[in-house]
């Protein structure tokens, strides 16, 4: 702008209005970006307890592998359903992206993880390795709290999903004893229900089984690339990891299920 140009009063006010909305959307869009970056500083990455909704990972049965784009049930959870699937949301959420601005989004099942489920068995080798450390040994102690969080999780969801097969399976004779009671729009939602408690399950083993491969793709590349004696306390972690998700393999099976009835997860009775 040359120094002769003249700026009338009209125009110097919109000049500051505009400078000053533009400041005030920086601002607004900066606090926002700082409450999602820092909405996942809980225990193992848990988001504030004051953004926690009950129904926050409602999604996750209706979005499980093999039940998109299929009827959804309008039932109401259960308790142990419910539980089931905030049990399962960390187990099937990618470790890499814990903590991270997005992750409230994630926990709400708006970024789309579904699309993806099971990611590529290098994507968290390649994210560990990619990130910035002052200490090779970091990226250690990385892998081994990532592989210990998972752990501690496992025979807890493996609990509920127990209690919520046998608690199905009772469903589903009930289906059948008092089938007058039950017109044909409840049958089926009890069935889609039933199936998205089993699709929940099945899409946690599965990432299981896939994390442990990443986990031991991880170590593999950091043996070679920074060699540590704190490899052998990952493997130690990977080998119980592993232990854990064997041990749950057969949760779906007929013979499971008709066990012995577990306690109630909730009421512990």
């Amino acid at each position: 702008m040359s120094r002769y140009t003249y700026t009338t009063p009209t125009q110097t006010f919109l000049l500051h209005y505009e400078r000053a909305w533009l400041a005030f959307l920086r601002t607004t869009v900066l606090s926002v970006l700082f409450l999602f970056a820092g909405c996942a500083n809980g225990d193992f990455g848990r988001i504030r307890t004051s953004l926690v909704k009950d129904d926050m990972h409602d999604w996750v049965g209706k979005e499980a592998p093999g039940r998109k784009n299929k009827p959804g049930s309008n039932f109401p959870l259960t308790d142990a359903e419910r539980q089931l699937r905030d049990l399962a949301f960390p187990l099937i959420e990618p470790p890499y992206d814990r903590q991270r601005w997005y992750s409230v989004l994630e926990e709400y099942g708006l970024t789309g993880a579904a699309e993806t489920p099971f990611p590529d068995r290098s994507a968290y080798a390649n994210q560990l390795l990619s990130t910035p450390v002052r200490s090779h040994t970091a990226r250690y102690s990385k892998l081994v709290e990532d592989i210990r969080n998972d752990v501690i999780r496992v025979d807890p969801f493996f609990a509920v999903a127990r209690y919520v097969i046998d608690m199905d399976r009772k469903r589903k004779e009930s289906l059948k004893e008092f089938a007058a009671s039950n017109g044909k729009q409840s049958r089926e939602e009890a069935r889609a229900r039933m199936a998205e408690n089993v699709a929940v399950i099945r899409w946690v083993q599965k990432s299981l089984n896939a994390r442990s491969a990443s986990y031991q793709l991880a170590l593999e590349r950091l043996v070679v690339e920074t060699p540590s004696p704190m490899a052998a306390e990952a493997e130690r972690s990977i080998t119980l990891l592993q232990t854990r998700i064997a041990a749950h393999q057969g949760v779906l099976n007929a013979e499971v299920a008709a066990g012995p009835v577990p306690p109630d997860p909730i009421l512990g009775k």
